[in-house]
């Protein structure tokens, strides 16, 4: 069963791929009459890049490289325009003038639970509407994504995901700020980022 649910999808992908790679042989041939295999790019890439631009599922792997947060599993939501973090004992301070926010991330799956103390930029405060109506007055931070090779700011509210099955959401916002474009029929396309766990103050354990 498992073979047979993920066919369509393979079969999908390698549709568009041929055809991409068919372009480029066509107008090799047309330009020189020959086609050079030096000149022909890896599929693999087309997998992971559309018109300059990377391709995500709809689940990816992530880090969060100023907290010091790596293996962390992405549900990618193009209908949230926020990206959102599971966070509780949440307690705002200030450094040096600048506003902050402490918390304990969440990380891991329901089953393997971890946890991580962490600090960060506080951005300001901001009400949202949850799905089923009601409104809550959540913190914003920023912080740093890693998804691919790729890393840039992100801002995060601070919401308990407990009854959510994946502990850290991606936003449309942060979609467009990473130039990142969706297939929704595939899921971890790209390599899990690897970075340096960092040590300072914005991510303690």
């Amino acid at each position: 069963m498992r073979a047979f649910r993920r066919q369509p999808q393979r079969r999908a992908i390698r549709a568009v791929d041929i055809v991409r790679l068919l372009t480029i042989i066509l107008r090799e041939y047309r330009e020189s009459g020959l086609v050079r295999a030096e000149r022909l790019p890896r599929l693999s890439i087309f997998l992971k890049t559309f018109d300059h631009l990377t391709v995500v599922g709809l689940r990816e792997w992530v880090a969060l490289p100023d907290l010091g947060v790596a293996g962390l599993r992405a549900k990618i939501d193009t209908g949230a325009s926020t990206s959102s973090l599971h966070a509780t004992d949440i307690e705002p301070f200030e450094r040096d003038g600048e506003k902050w926010v402490r918390f304990t991330a969440h990380l891991g799956t329901v089953v393997q639970l971890r946890h991580r103390r962490c600090e960060a930029p506080l951005v300001t405060r901001k009400t949202i509407k949850s799905s089923n109506g009601q409104a809550q007055v959540r913190y914003v931070i920023s912080t740093t994504l890693a998804l691919g090779d790729r890393v840039w700011p992100v801002e995060f509210t601070l919401a308990c995901r407990k009854s959510m099955r994946y502990r850290l959401l991606l936003g449309s916002k942060a979609l467009i700020d990473g130039q990142l474009v969706v297939n929704p029929g595939i899921k971890y396309v790209q390599d899990k980022p690897v970075f340096p766990v960092s040590t300072s103050s914005t991510g303690v354990a």
